[in-house]
């Protein structure tokens, strides 16, 4: 989420600092303090941003590294006339109150002139000390230490969109964390247009409108889409009238950014040529708590019909996992603009996980693969893809495998490779943790 939100803001990470793949604290080249903070107004995943004044491997280091930070930086939040407050935090350890203060009274070499206040400070500087990671071998003295001046923290975006306290939810209504995540990866900003192709109740549809761009989405089940039907929330047995996505946007005032949510099958498209997204952003059915399900049947023939409230009927088919996420990226790198982004979840079976299953398609480059994990066993992974090549007549039924591009000929052969069995071994799993 921070390296996409650098490649939007401007910024990357510092040569400085060897980098440990688990350390909680990184360190940024930003160009000025207003990319700072417009970085910080959208990441979930860091806590606060600080300019950094020095730091080190030891406590003598990261004195040396303060006296050597240029005075005149420092200077203006130093002065007599204001206010300001020395924070300890200490990543994997606990300290006492006393070794608290004497670890702030160890700088008094800093030329601090203002006066403390500790509810309301004018400026604030934080020590962080690095324990480590893993908390039955804490080391005596930290393998890390910073000194820097608090400049932005971010955590209400989380609270403030929580999904309790929506108006219209789903069954897999998507948690607001993860939502803010996935627009951060497809690097949303304003006036972007972002589609979902699996939009159920548009949660993903909320953290892209936040960030002002214009959002649109479809999905194949006409009940959703029109706020009908039996209700997912405790205690309520119906949709009410006004349960849908456009009063979910209402309800914190994005309504605005609201284009539209189509019925409509994502085998089969809709869209005219040429018209092209900013960013896809999707959560696809696995075939667990949301049907995968598309129009027709395997031989064209009506084998099923299922009809709505509103006396709307259709015959669906089942939708093979791989053919969804085939699909999917078909889609992406056809209707997406150059440089534009796919970020979708992808179901995983962890025992038999390798990177190599998952699906790739000739005008898309993977960006990031992230894991979320759900159990010892199952997981899903945060794919995000960006379109790198323009979209042509031979990429039509393609897909990437071991770097070379081959034809699709369909779920049989394509599951045997990528998906055997993954939906049957989480829907087990599920099961028996309900029980």
């Amino acid at each position: 989420e921070v390296t996409s939100l650098l490649s939007l803001y401007g910024g990357q990470f510092s040569g400085e600092q060897e980098i440990r793949v688990n350390s909680p604290f990184w360190i940024l080249n930003i160009p000025s303090e207003d990319m700072a903070r417009g970085l910080m107004k959208r990441t979930v995943c860091a806590k606060s941003i600080f300019e950094l004044w020095g730091h080190g491997r030891s406590a003598g280091e990261l004195y040396a590294s303060l006296k050597d930070y240029p005075m005149e930086k420092m200077l203006p939040y130093l002065q007599s006339d204001s206010t300001y407050k020395v924070h300890i935090h200490t990543f994997n350890k606990t300290l006492t109150q006393a070794q608290k203060i004497k670890k702030i009274d160890a700088l008094e070499f800093l030329p601090f002139k203002g006066k403390v206040n500790l509810k309301k400070p004018e400026h604030t500087f934080w020590i962080l000390e690095d324990y480590g990671m893993d908390p039955n071998n804490v080391p005596e003295e930290p393998f890390h230490l910073y000194f820097g001046r608090w400049v932005h923290g971010q955590r209400e975006l989380i609270e403030s969109y929580s999904v309790k306290k929506r108006h219209f939810i789903g069954n897999t209504s998507m948690d607001a964390c993860l939502s803010f995540i996935m627009a951060n990866h497809g690097r949303v900003k304003p006036n972007d247009v972002v589609y979902d192709p699996f939009v159920g109740t548009g949660g993903l549809l909320i953290s892209s409108a936040h960030f002002g761009a214009y959002v649109c989405g479809t999905d194949i089940d006409y009940n959703t889409i029109h706020g009908l039907g039996k209700a997912s929330r405790k205690n309520q047995k119906w949709r009410g009238p006004d349960e849908n996505i456009r009063a979910n946007l209402r309800q914190y005032g994005l309504e605005k950014y609201y284009l539209d949510a189509l019925v409509s099958d994502s085998s089969r498209l809709i869209w005219r040529k040429g018209m092209l997204f900013d960013a896809i952003i999707t959560d696809p059915p696995y075939g667990i708590r949301e049907a995968t399900r598309r129009t027709g049947s395997q031989k064209e023939t009506v084998k099923s019909a299922e009809r709505s409230t509103e006396n709307h009927i259709f015959v669906s088919s089942s939708y093979h996992l791989s053919d969804i996420f085939f699909d999917l990226l078909k889609f992406a790198a056809e209707y997406l603009v150059m440089g534009g982004r796919l970020v979708y979840w992808l179901p995983i079976y962890r025992p038999e996980y390798t990177e190599e299953i998952i699906p790739r398609h000739p005008c898309l480059k993977l960006v990031s693969n992230c894991e979320q994990m759900l159990s010892s066993h199952t997981s899903r992974r945060l794919i995000t893809m960006e379109k790198v090549k323009e979209f042509k007549d031979q990429d039509q039924n393609s897909y990437l495998l071991d770097g070379q591009c081959m034809p699709y000929r369909g779920h049989n052969s394509f599951r045997e490779k990528y998906f055997s069995g993954v939906t049957k071994r989480i829907a087990k799993e599920e099961k028996e943790n309900q029980k």
